[in-house]
């Protein structure tokens, strides 16, 4: 797979704001993506030196609309940790 295969969006929440300025991101990205894909595929792409990557499967919630239910989609989150003397996600600094 390519990076921009891998990596499908940023996400941006009040809990990944605060994240920025320790250098750690959070992507949304494919379901079958290994921890080393991840790590190559924000490398290439952004330019930089990434140290950790911990990932979790979110499960969708259940959405009701008079009986019908069902449920959102279940994405993969990666939160990536920059090393130090690496440079910062110009996407992101510029958010700060």
């Amino acid at each position: 797979m390519r990076g921009f295969d891998i990596i499908i969006e940023p996400i941006l929440t009040e809990k990944t704001y605060p994240m920025i300025a320790e250098k750690r991101y959070g992507f949304i990205v494919q379901k079958t993506a290994t921890k080393p894909q991840i790590k190559e595929a924000i490398e290439k792409i952004f330019g930089v030196s990434v140290s950790k990557v911990n990932t979790l499967n979110r499960l969708g919630k259940e959405k009701r609309r008079g009986r019908t239910k069902g449920f959102t989609a279940e994405v993969k989150v990666a939160y990536v940790q920059l090393k130090e003397d690496s440079k910062g996600i110009e996407y992101f600094d510029s958010l700060v």
